[in-house]
C-alpha cells in the first residue's frame, strides 16, 4: 500500500483528504504544522507527499527545498498545494523541486487523479532506467545518472523538468501539443491545466540558458524542439 503524507494546517482539508485517499486504496497521514511535517517526512519516507505552501512553523517552500537537499528524500515526489493560481507561484513551487501543484480549491476527484499521475510516473522512472548518454545541440543528457549537461555546465533541474527535455529532445522536430505533453510527460489521461507545460518550459529554457532556445514555441499549439 502506498503511503501519502499531507502536510495542510487546515484540518478539515486534510482528514477530507486522508478520507479521499484512503477510498483510492492508499494510507494516509495527516500532519498540520511545518516544522513537525519535514521531520516526520524524513523519519517516516512516504511514497508522496501533498504539501500546502502556508504552513505554521514552516513554509512549504523551505520544506521542498531540505527534502530535495537530503538524499533520503530527495527522490520523493511532491505536489504543492496552494490557493494562489498565480504563475510566479507556480514557478517558485517548480523551482524548489515541486513535481506537481494544485490550487484551492480544487474537487478531490482532481487531486486522486494527480496523485495517481504522479505516482504512476515515479515507479516508471525507478522501473525503466536507461543507460547511455543523448546529444543534442549544446545540451548532453545522461539518462542514467539523470543529469543534464548545458554548454558543459551540469544543470541542476527536477524529475519533471528531466523528464520533459528527454522527451522532447528523443522527439525532436516534432511538434507536440500541450495536452499530448500532459498525457506523456505528466502522466495525465485528461487535459488537465495546460498552464503546467507552459511554467515548466519556461523554467526548463531558463534553466539550460543560451542552449535552451533550441525548445521552440509553435504558436497556438505547442513545443518542439529543433536544432
Amino acid at each position: 500500500m502506498k503511503r501519502v503524507m499531507i502536510i495542510e494546517d487546515e484540518k478539515d482539508l486534510a482528514e477530507l483528504l486522508a478520507f479521499n485517499l484512503e477510498k483510492e486504496g492508499y494510507a494516509a497521514t495527516c500532519i498540520h504544522d511545518g516544522k513537525l511535517g519535514l521531520e516526520r517526512a524524513s523519519e517516516d519516507l512516504p511514497d508522496l507527499i501533498l504539501l500546502d505552501l502556508m504552513l505554521p512553523g514552516l513554509l512549504g517552500t523551505e520544506i521542498c527545498k531540505a527534502l530535495r537537499k537530503d538524499q533520503r528524500t530527495a527522490d520523493i515526489p511532491i505536489i504543492m498545494i496552494t490557493a494562489k493560481g498565480d504563475e510566479i507561484d507556480r514557478v517558485v513551487g517548480f523551482e524548489v523541486g515541486a513535481d506537481d501543484y494544485i490550487v484551492k480549491p480544487f474537487s478531490m476527484r482532481e487531486m486522486a487523479l494527480r496523485v495517481k499521475a504522479v505516482m504512476r510516473r515515479f515507479e516508471h522512472e525507478v522501473q525503466i532506467p536507461v543507460a547511455q548518454l543523448f546529444s543534442i545541440g549544446d545540451i548532453v543528457i545522461d539518462k542514467q545518472r539523470h543529469t543534464v549537461n548545458s554548454a558543459g555546465l551540469e544543470i541542476e533541474l527536477t524529475s519533471t523538468e528531466f523528464k520533459l527535455l528527454l522527451y522532447l529532445a528523443e522527439k525532436k522536430g516534432f511538434v507536440h501539443s500541450r495536452e499530448k505533453l500532459l498525457q506523456n510527460v505528466w502522466s495525465y489521461n485528461n487535459a488537465g491545466d495546460t498552464r503546467t507545460v507552459d511554467t515548466h518550459v519556461t523554467r526548463l529554457r531558463g534553466k539550460l540558458g543560451t542552449p535552451g532556445d533550441i525548445i521552440k514555441t509553435v504558436r497556438g499549439f505547442g513545443y518542439k524542439i529543433e536544432v
